[in-house]
């Protein structure tokens, strides 16, 4: 089954602007993997994090996730879909909520990002109770997010407790 082909030229600057964050900036366009891409491309920010702290990166990422409802939920609109693959913004989120361990303890070695990366690409593909649950019964915008967000936090449990036994 092919993709629905997104007709963009009559849409709003804003609507524009939303479908661009709601595919990860381009990164959820990539024919294969798209939620892989959109977690690896969010890592690019984890310098960025580092840099902000704790406490700023914890904010962004609480106002990501609660502008990600309305981001995947009009995203998802434009593209006459329920939830798309090549939306990735929830990915965005999920991902950097599971990087918050390593960005509290800013002098982990920088390859930590790597189990945080595999962590949440497996509860996220896995999607155990309740990531499962919110999948199939959560609608709209909130249910595009709330998967990816409740992965990034189960992912990020496990990172703690990895730390945790081998640091």
């Amino acid at each position: 089954m092919s993709k629905p082909t997104i007709h963009l030229a009559h849409a709003s600057t804003l609507d524009k602007l939303v479908w661009f964050l709601g595919v990860g900036l381009g990164s959820g366009l990539v024919p294969k993997a798209p939620g892989t891409m959109g977690s690896l491309a969010i890592l690019l920010l984890y310098p960025v994090w580092l840099w902000l702290g704790f406490m700023p990166s914890l904010i962004a990422m609480i106002i990501m996730s609660i502008v990600g409802i309305y981001i995947c939920g009009r995203t998802a609109d434009i593209m006459q879909v329920h939830d798309d693959g090549r939306i990735v913004w929830d990915e965005f989120a999920g991902q950097s909520i599971t990087l918050l361990p390593l960005i509290y303890l800013a002098n982990l070695a920088w390859w930590w990002i790597f189990p945080a990366f595999i962590l949440f690409r497996l509860f996220d593909v896995w999607k155990p109770f309740p990531i499962g649950w919110a999948d199939q019964h959560v609608s709209g915008g909130l249910g595009i997010m709330l998967d990816d967000l409740i992965a990034g936090l189960m992912a990020m449990l496990v990172l703690i407790f990895m730390i945790y036994l081998l640091i």
